[in-house]
This record gives structure tokens, C-alpha cells and sequence, in this order.
């Protein structure tokens, strides 16, 4: 089981499709993914939270992993297997 993931994203974005790509190959079925092409109420949102304003902008759980560049880094580094573990 892993813990909570939220995504920030479009639909057009390249990037948003390589990180959802790579949780797919890591067995993360379920992604709360939160459109913010025509929804501003959430873009706003998004860039309260997190300064940016481009898109992926990715959390797992409470923590801010940030965009395409970060996910695959955090990957590369084994940051993000230990991050997706749930702790008890």
C-alpha cells in the first residue's frame, strides 16, 4: 500500500503523462489528479501550495515533490520508493 498521491495537472502536458506513466510501472493505481487547464479556482490553488506555476506539480502525502524533473530525480536516487511507502 502507498500513501496518498495528488496531481496537478493538464491534459497536454508531456510531462504529466511521463510521471503518470512512471507511477503506473511503480503500481500506483490510484492518483487524485486535479485538472487546472480551464479550472483557475485549482490553479490558483496549485500555486498557493507550492509556489510554481507549471505543471506536474506532484504530492505524496503532505509532502511537495514538485514537477516532472523532481518525480524522476527522487526515482533515480530511490527517494521515491521510500517516500510512496506508507508508515505506520
Amino acid at each position: 500500500m502507498t500513501k496518498h498521491v495528488k496531481m496537478y495537472y493538464t491534459t497536454t502536458c508531456p510531462f504529466c503523462r511521463k510521471a503518470q506513466e512512471l507511477f503506473t510501472k511503480l503500481g500506483v493505481d490510484e492518483i487524485d489528479k486535479v485538472d487546472v487547464e480551464r479550472d483557475e479556482e485549482s490553479r490558483d490553488e496549485m500555486c498557493r501550495l507550492t509556489g510554481r506555476t507549471s505543471v506536474p506539480q506532484i504530492f505524496i502525502g503532505s509532502k511537495h515533490v514538485g514537477g516532472w524533473d523532481d518525480l524522476y530525480e527522487a526515482y533515480n536516487n530511490g527517494d521515491l520508493d521510500k517516500l510512496l511507502k506508507k508508515s505506520d
